[in-house]
């Protein structure tokens, strides 16, 4: 039997913490990501405290997780469509393709950055750096695994951290000093992926160590 109250109420809870998020953005810029702010945004969304409480348990960091969530969906869409060919023109794009996501709401971002370095904080913080860096590595295509897979994004998400933390202070519309930044950064990615190319050879030309450990135990064999 399937709950035909299931996708209502998430419907409801999508609605109500877009809501808040919208009457909060403007707030937020001035006096940051609290329950001041939170408060407000309720009374201006016309949600009571009770409702607030509901779909927001944590407070300003849920809607400061919908809001990354929703740039990060948004920039994936203009990422699959990018025609970038070269691997760092895409990441590059990738990177400026989310930062673009909250244009014009840098005070609103670099206030939920610090919301996010509170102790409180901090693990929902590591948890949105890294599904961004996630996202843009899936959206440009992306298919490693295991090591290369974790590897990639570790780099990413440093990346992503530095290059905003510029970003947020470019007054420039067409953020030229960002991009340059970011591209000076991108080479950390490129050589990361040049020397997994280079380590991938060298192994691939190394006697089989398995092998000759066998070999070792259980005799060189007939010839």
């Amino acid at each position: 039997m399937t709950n035909d109250n299931a996708l209502p109420a998430k419907s409801r809870a999508d609605a109500v913490r877009g809501a808040l998020l919208d009457a909060a953005l403007n707030e937020a810029a001035f006096d940051g990501w609290n329950a001041r702010t939170l408060a407000r945004a309720a009374a201006a969304a016309g949600y009571s405290d009770g409702e607030v409480q509901l779909y927001c348990p944590d407070g300003v960091l849920d809607l400061i997780e919908v809001w990354s969530r929703q740039a990060d969906e948004g920039a994936r869409q203009v990422i699959i469509t990018s025609g970038a060919n070269r691997i760092r023109d895409k990441v590059a794009g990738g990177v400026m393709a989310r930062l673009d996501q909250i244009a014009g709401l840098e005070d609103a971002a670099s206030r939920a950055r610090g919301r996010l370095l509170l102790p409180d904080g901090l693990d929902r913080g590591r948890r949105l750096i890294w599904a961004t860096s996630d996202m843009i590595w899936r959206a440009i295509g992306d298919k490693s695994t295991d090591y290369n897979f974790y590897s990639k994004r570790t780099i990413l998400s440093g990346v992503f951290t530095t290059t905003f933390m510029i970003w947020v202070e470019d007054a420039d519309p067409e953020k030229a000093k960002t991009k340059a930044f970011l591209d000076n950064r991108i080479e950390n990615v490129m050589q990361f992926e040049k020397v997994k190319g280079q380590v991938t050879k060298l192994t691939g030309r190394l006697p089989n160590l398995a092998e000759i450990a066998s070999r070792a135990r259980y005799g060189m064999g007939r010839r």
